[in-house]
């Protein structure tokens, strides 16, 4: 099915875009899992031909395009690879437009340019071992010091692009007493003070993408370094969050879609009592059910995309979008693994990974549970 909501621009880029990873992640992601890290080089490549930072202004070093498509178009065709190690569309759909929207001129020309050219690598840190979901309740502290400082003190987790993050936004309480008013988003840099890495933690999926636990002891963050105002993180969050879950929504449909593409592949290929196993009725079934619930999912996404680059896209569109499709890549995957039979369980076969990756996608961006309140409170119950 065509996608109107593309341009020929658009489809230049996307050209560009999937060069890049056929040439640059594909052939060396699978010892990237082994390594447990991406290489710091492939993003100063991505930055150097314009994967990065599309929307940030050209006087930052920034793409100069207010457009989402474009990061919608390098979060699909690194999905739809299997390349979940690679973090550009956090650092591309997350962390960036907290910058573009509430950082200082002086914050934009200190840090946007090392953003744009891979240089600098982002990360946002919500998530605490005590507090997943509710991030009115962490426990992370920023006190205002009387020189000016901010005393930072706290643990985080989950963290993608931790261990190789140069900037982390982090979310701290400035007033411990408030709960909502009291949460404030400071950008803490490599190299400061009492910061550290915990450990780089072991997951059963997404093994190339480096997740961590930060570490924050005594860390004397300069007012400077206060992205927005004061005690207006919560707002700042939830005013984000919708974008974030879109671009998990993008990912998921394109991951689906690239399960689905090499499931047919097999299935035309790997014969069973003598005949292709994709000609059993049973099989066909399975590959036309998929096929159809992605073409819906995606006619969805798109939707939400055209909203979103509209200012339209509403806070329970964004968790409808998040829910279903990673329900959908949930489903995808393990159909297809279905399919591969046994060898579906072997790590050397792209679904088996595809598999494990896809489980967190219900998890990450507030839990499928989490987007269903959400719905359910717009619907008045």
């Amino acid at each position: 099915m065509d996608r109107p909501i593309f341009t020929a621009e658009h489809d230049e880029f996307r050209a560009m875009v999937s060069r890049f990873v056929a040439d640059e992640v594909v052939p060396y992601h699978d010892a990237w899992e082994d390594e447990g890290l991406v290489p710091r080089e492939l993003w100063k490549q991505a930055g150097a031909v314009g994967l990065l930072c599309t929307d940030v202004p050209t006087e930052y070093g920034g793409g100069g395009v207010s457009d989402f498509r474009y990061n919608s178009i390098v979060t699909e065709e690194l999905a739809r690879v299997g390349a979940s190690g690679v973090g550009f569309p956090l650092h591309n759909d997350v962390v960036v437009p907290y910058f573009l929207a509430y950082a200082t001129d002086e914050q934009r020309q200190r840090w946007l340019p090392g953003m744009a050219t891979g240089e600098l690598i982002t990360a946002i840190a919500m998530t605490e071992p005590g507090t997943g979901s509710d991030l009115a309740a962490v426990a992370t502290t920023a006190i205002e010091q009387p020189d000016g400082h901010y005393l930072l003190n706290g643990t985080k987790t989950f963290i993608t692009n931790g261990i190789q993050a140069d900037l982390v936004i982090v979310v701290a309480k400035t007033d411990p007493a408030a709960t909502h008013g009291g949460i404030s988003l400071f950008v803490v840099e490599r190299g400061m003070e009492g910061f550290s890495r915990g450990r780089k933690l072991d997951k059963i999926g997404l093994r190339a993408q480096d997740t961590a636990e930060l570490i924050f002891e005594d860390v004397r963050v300069p007012a400077t370094n206060l992205l927005g105002e004061a005690g207006q993180g919560f707002v700042y969050l939830m005013t984000a969050l919708p974008q974030e879950r879109l671009s998990i929504a993008v990912g998921a449909v394109a991951g689906a879609a690239g399960a689905l593409e090499e499931t047919l592949r097999y299935c035309k290929e790997r014969e069973a009592f003598g005949r292709p196993i994709g000609s059993f009725q049973n099989s066909r079934f399975a590959l036309a059910e998929m096929k159809t619930k992605i073409t819906i999912g995606q006619t969805f996404v798109d939707r939400c995309i055209d909203a979103l680059n509209d200012g339209k896209l509403t806070v329970d569109e964004a968790a409808m979008a998040k829910y279903w499709t990673t329900d959908l890549l949930g489903e995808v995957v393990d159909a297809c693994v279905q399919l591969y039979g046994g060898y579906g369980f072997m790590r050397e076969y792209p679904i088996a990974r595809a598999y494990c990756d896809a489980r967190v996608a219900r998890i990450y961006g507030g839990t499928n549970e989490i987007m269903k309140e959400i719905i359910g409170r717009t619907m008045g119950v």
